[in-house]
């Protein structure tokens, strides 16, 4: 992946173009002058040739001119668009992008993806493949309408951890007899790594080894968006921890009672044998 640098150069190549069309324009706009010029010195004076012909070519030339300097308005506006497009592209290094698509990045092994199901359906079963189309994994998903996330660690079927790099995520259905068959829409998540452009627009790259287009971006979420679910987790231990010791301390704090309690009972039993109760 390349650094905005990139874009810059994609405008300049745009301007010469226009600036190459425009040198050629006057070079011709010369030499129909000289031309004409040379055929006007040259005409009979008592029988002048038309110059209806001339008037219309230059009326040509004239639209032509100004078509020319109209492409020129537009390259200048595409060049802003696009610098304001990669300067909002390189701000999303380092963060989360959701993309639409399904081909996801496996980064550290992790690997993260979503699918949304216009209804609900029978069965619903999630097929990682690698980018040769070898199915490395799969499960049942959810069946219900809506979205629905996936997270993989990156082992196949038989528990061995994969590569780092690109795979494809795809959800297969089924749906009762005689009804249509389900929607299904997929999009992956990937920690942007850079930016680049080309004629076509400007991309971001997912990792090390997915390329997105920027206009495919659904959502951008903090760097830390992957590591949530371990956070949650690990408050869930401290919780339970917390939890744990806190029982601890009931329970001491309820035998200090249970013991106050049985004195009180030692002292009045003793109180009573002597007859002061």
């Amino acid at each position: 992946m390349s650094d905005v640098n990139s874009i810059n150069g994609y405008v300049q190549t745009g301007v010469s173009s226009t600036n190459s069309a425009s040198q050629t324009l006057s070079a011709d706009m010369d030499t129909f002058l000289t031309l004409l010029t040379t055929q006007l010195k040259y005409q009979d004076p008592l029988d002048p040739m038309d110059t209806a012909e001339f008037t219309n070519q230059l009326v040509q030339y004239s639209s032509v001119e100004q078509a020319i300097q109209t492409n020129e308005k537009l390259d200048s506006l595409l060049s802003l668009n696009i610098s304001n497009l990669g300067a909002q592209a390189v701000s999303y290094i380092g963060k989360v992008a959701q993309v639409l698509g399904d081909v996801m990045p496996l980064e550290g092994g992790k690997a993260k993806a979503a699918y949304t199901l216009d209804k609900d359906v029978s069965s619903a079963v999630i097929t990682v493949k690698d980018m040769s189309g070898k199915i490395v994994y799969s499960e049942t998903a959810e069946t219900s309408a809506g979205t629905h996330e996936f997270t993989w660690d990156g082992k196949d079927s038989n528990g061995n951890q994969l590569e780092d790099g690109a795979y494809q995520i795809s959800v297969s259905t089924t749906v009762p007899s005689g009804q249509t068959e389900a929607s299904v829409i997929t999009s992956i998540f990937g920690k942007v790594t850079g930016v680049a452009s080309d004629s076509n627009g400007v991309y971001v790259g997912l990792g090390d080894a997915v390329t997105a287009n920027l206009s495919d971006i659904l959502t951008i979420r903090n760097e830390d968006y992957f590591d949530k679910g371990e956070s949650s987790a690990g408050d869930a231990e401290g919780s339970g921890d917390s939890s744990a010791e806190s029982g601890e301390n009931s329970g001491e704090e309820d035998s200090g009672i249970a013991e106050a309690a049985a004195a009180v009972a030692r002292t009045a039993a003793a109180a009573a044998t002597l007859g002061l109760l």
